[in-house]
C-alpha cells in the first residue's frame, strides 16, 4: 500500500507528463468480422469460427444441417472433444419464440456474420478523437452521447 507521500510525489510527476508519454496497455486488436462467411470444411475451421462468433457482438445466421437458419446473438459455447460433443447457446434475434437454444457444432452446415458488428468504431481513441474535434470547434460543455442502436 502507498503511503500519502508516495502517492502525492506520482501525481506530481504524472502532471508533467502527457497521456503520450504515459504508459498505456494495448489494446486486444479487433477484426472486422461484419459479413464473413467462414469456410467450415474441418473441424479445427469449425471451432475456430464459432469461437470468433461467440466473441463477436453482433447476430450471425447459423445454417443446420436440417436446413434450418436461425439467426441470432451466440451467449455462450462449450468446448468438447468432438463437434458432437462442442455446442453453442444461442438467443434468436427472429420468430415468435425467443427461447434460447443450444446447438452442437456438428448440427451446423454454415454460419454467417449477418449483423452489425454493434462496437465497431467504438474504441477510446474515437471517442477521444470526438472529443477533441468538438473543443477545436469552441463547444462549451462537451458530452459525447453513446449511439442508439437500432
Amino acid at each position: 500500500m502507498a503511503t500519502e507521500q508516495q502517492e502525492h510525489l506520482k501525481i506530481e510527476q504524472l502532471q508533467h507528463e502527457t497521456p503520450d508519454t504515459q504508459e498505456v496497455a494495448a489494446g486486444r486488436e479487433r477484426e472486422n468480422l461484419e459479413g464473413w462467411i467462414p469456410a467450415l470444411a474441418t473441424d479445427a475451421e469449425t471451432r475456430e469460427a464459432l469461437e470468433k462468433a461467440f466473441d463477436y457482438r453482433g447476430d450471425v445466421t447459423l445454417t443446420l444441417r436440417s436446413g434450418e437458419a436461425l439467426e441470432g446473438y451466440i451467449f455462450d459455447r462449450k468446448q468438447g472433444r468432438s463437434l458432437t460433443d462442442s455446442l453453442v447457446r444461442i438467443i434468436p434475434s427472429k420468430g415468435e419464440q425467443r427461447t434460447r437454444r443450444s446447438i452442437p457444432y456438428s448440427e451446423i452446415a454454415a454460419l454467417n456474420f449477418s449483423g452489425r458488428d454493434t462496437a465497431a468504431g467504438r474504441t477510446f481513441e474515437a471517442w477521444v478523437k470526438k472529443y477533441w474535434e468538438k473543443k477545436a470547434a469552441g463547444e462549451k460543455n462537451i458530452q459525447i452521447e453513446p449511439e442508439k442502436l437500432d
